[in-house]
């Protein structure tokens, strides 16, 4: 899968093909830009070449026209990733290098995410928690921090055994072999999905009342 900023060579092969072929290329961008780069052959009109960067992530459409001998229409999709975000938006409670001490190896590459991600979760469980923030409400005793910073490195690594997408369709509940049925989340029989790492709460659970208190626990 190409990155935003990358250039690539797009080609086409024509069957059959003789002097009277000729190629061109139309390329739609995400934000519906349409642009045709120039294109060319270099072995009489069997194999058209054209030069393109994407400039934007999303899906690109690229679309071959060959006219004459061979002619043909060939579309094409192609999956175009942003680049990896270098700053955080939002609390983090856990930086990478944390993560790695906690875990004792050496953590994803998209360790910077789910540690924001992680951090939001924290947020949204400890909503009516109190205890000391500074001004970017960031907790200024050490012992919380370390707490927090525990706390989101264990469901980092609770995301790396069960998968993140339990957080969005709830854990696998059942299979049935044979026509494959797969069953996610919760029903009148089973027990409710959990999607927060056992060791989370415990985290929190030793730090003294003094230096934080739950008014209410959202649950886990």
């Amino acid at each position: 899968m190409p990155d935003v900023g990358d250039t690539v060579t797009a080609s086409l092969t024509v069957t059959p093909y003789d002097p009277t072929t000729l190629a061109t290329l139309t390329v739609t961008a995400p934000d519906g830009t349409v642009t045709s780069p120039v294109t060319g052959t270099a072995d009489g009109g069997h194999t058209w070449t054209a030069s393109l960067t994407y400039t934007a992530a999303g899906v690109w459409r690229l679309l071959w026209t060959a006219t004459g001998t061979g002619a043909s229409v060939q579309p094409e999709l192609v999956s175009v990733a942003p680049l990896p975000t270098v700053t955080n938006t939002g609390r983090v409670y856990a930086t990478t290098t944390q993560l790695a001490n906690y875990l004792g190896a050496a953590p994803a590459l998209d360790s910077a995410r789910l540690l924001r991600e992680a951090s939001k979760l924290l947020d949204d469980l400890i909503l009516a928690a109190v205890y000391d923030v500074d001004d970017e409400g960031m907790p200024t005793d050490s012992d919380v921090t370390a707490a927090f910073a525990d706390a989101v490195c264990s469901q980092v690594q609770f995301w790396g055994e069960v998968g993140e997408e339990t957080d969005i369709s709830g854990p696998l509940q059942g299979v049935t072999i044979g026509s494959v049925s797969l069953q996610y989340g919760a029903g009148d029989n089973r027990s409710g999905p959990s999607y927060v790492a056992p060791k989370l709460p415990r985290a929190l659970a030793l730090l003294p009342a003094s230096k934080f208190r739950f008014v209410a626990w959202a649950g886990c």
